[in-house]
């Protein structure tokens, strides 16, 4: 698929950014994250790490267009905190991993 980031034209797929994530370590999510694989990123590090650009030089938005737009799972501040609420450790820990949650 072709987006633009930055005013710059990717050529990104689905499995291109699970390869280009693979074995990197998520930060501390403060801000709009997308989960990739079991994992929770920051956008603004999965923009940095698929683009080789400067932070600074994208917003958050064109990487979660992007990221939508490839079927990725895009979520805002806090609502992982609001999703798990109320739910027992083991339902937590589902949650915390994308799996479903069986109430």
């Amino acid at each position: 698929m072709r987006c633009v980031i930055a005013r710059f034209p990717f050529e990104l797929t689905k499995e291109s950014v699970l390869e280009a994530m693979k074995g990197i370590k998520p930060e501390q999510v403060l801000a709009e994250s997308v989960i990739i694989g079991r994992r929770t990123y920051p956008l603004k590090q999965v923009g940095q790490i698929i683009t080789r650009q400067d932070r600074r030089d994208f917003s958050a938005g064109e990487v979660l267009r992007a990221m939508t737009a490839l079927g990725f799972t895009c979520r805002a501040p806090g609502q992982d905190a609001a999703a798990t609420r109320g739910l027992s450790p083991l339902q937590q820990a589902s949650a915390l991993l994308g799996l479903p949650v069986t109430v």
